[in-house]
């Protein structure tokens, strides 16, 4: 198996129809830095959310810019093969030539609603897209690139289907993304492959459902989005949110809420404690059990997560199974979930200030006044700590 992730480090306008300014030379405007230090920063903050996060990292990460030469290449076949025209602002992909096109989401091209895809003055068709985006005139761009077709940076899909062909041929096994990627930026990156190789680009779509928070969708262009670091300073840790994902099937929209993480924390907290109470049982009762096939079973139906984690529960509430056989169910289970079940607590040292600011946090929360307790909170994390609520009582970690 090769795992392969990408990073988006140039060609994404803040539109996803090919208008607009580029995200990346957006951001560099708005924090005062280069869009290479931009770049750079976000793609460590990422892995860094990726690995706190216990997802396994892919074999190859390939940014965009590091495969500029392969995707001129893949537009030269393009252009070869008649799939291209040119208009003032780049080389767009001419969507009339293929019949099939929109066939992932069964797009209705005729019945497209005026303004659903941009119209950029000289598209053929809506759906037409950027394969080379030129520069401004009169203007450099921090990210640019000489090409056959003159100076600029390539469209946000081109990068796709030329790292894919590059480290996975075509067609290869699963595609997975946001379920907002379907309609244009897969069925695009569909339309390239297909376009250059006569292949299919991928056998199976895998799309994830969205993330709701206040009744909208969570994005960063909305500025309703919160980072893994904003959950950290309300006491809450990256196991505590990915469990909270975990109750969700990824085909389903998941709401977001403080009180709902709040309630998968406790829950993790239980899960963890059942785990360590057997790890301290000498039971040696031994029975044959079923829950491994069920397990799996839930996990082949479609990744149906929540059924795989209610019947980790339910190994756990088992009276008639052997600990030792739990013990080893949820180590296989866990290596799915990725809870660090039977994650080694460290102990450490707490200096008189930090335990005095911990007790009056406590009798803060005793009183129901959460203002203080966040507060206090936000002392004890600044001299190093963090707090965690455990139904036998709160956890000091460094």
């Amino acid at each position: 198996m090769k795992h392969v992730q990408n990073i988006t480090d140039v060609g994404h306008l803040t539109s996803d129809e090919d208008a607009g300014e580029d995200k990346m030379e957006a951001g560099a405007k708005r924090e005062g830095k280069s869009a290479w230090d931009v770049a750079k920063f976000y793609t460590k903050a990422f892995k860094s959310d990726f690995k706190k996060l216990n997802i396994l990292p892919p074999d190859i990460w390939c940014k965009a810019t590091d495969h500029i030469k392969e995707q001129i290449e893949l537009i030269k076949v393009l252009e070869k093969k008649g799939f291209t025209y040119q208009i003032d602002d780049g080389i767009y992909f001419d969507t009339s030539k293929l019949k099939d096109y929109g066939k992932l989401v069964k797009l209705d091209i005729k019945g497209l609603k005026a303004g659903a895809r941009i119209d950029i003055h000289g598209k053929k068709l809506k759906t037409d897209f950027a394969l080379w985006k030129f520069s401004p005139k009169n203007k450099k761009r921090d990210m640019e690139w000489k090409s056959p077709w003159g100076v600029g940076f390539p469209g946000w899909h081109i990068e796709c289907s030329a790292m894919a062909m590059k480290y996975l041929g075509n067609p290869f096994d699963l595609h997975c993304g946001g379920i907002d990627h379907a309609p244009v930026h897969h069925t695009n990156e569909i339309a390239q492959t297909e376009g250059a190789t006569n292949k299919e680009l991928a056998k199976v779509w895998l799309h994830g459902e969205f993330l709701i928070i206040n009744k909208g969708k969570m994005s960063k262009s909305k500025d309703n989005f919160i980072t893994l670091a904003s959950l950290e300073e309300r006491g809450f840790s990256a196991e505590d949110y990915r469990y909270f994902l975990l109750n969700a099937h990824y085909r389903m929209q998941l709401h977001f809420s403080w009180e709902a993480l709040e309630s998968a924390k406790c829950s993790l907290i239980r899960l963890k404690e059942n785990v360590r109470t057997l790890k301290r049982s000498t039971s040696s009762k031994n029975t044959k059990n079923k829950y491994a096939k069920l397990f799996l079973d839930a996990i082949n139906d479609d990744l149906n997560i929540p059924k795989a984690l209610a019947i980790t529960w339910t190994v756990i509430r088992d009276k008639d199974l052997a600990n030792k056989e739990k013990i080893l169910l949820m180590k296989n289970f866990d290596k799915v979930l990725g809870l660090d079940l039977f994650k080694r607590e460290i102990k450490v040292a707490v200096p008189k200030e930090v335990l005095a600011l911990v007790k009056q946090r406590e009798a803060a929360r005793k009183t129901g006044d959460f203002q203080k307790s966040d507060e206090l909170r936000n002392k004890i994390k600044k001299k190093g700590f963090t707090v965690e609520d455990t139904s036998a009582g709160f956890k000091i970690k460094q």
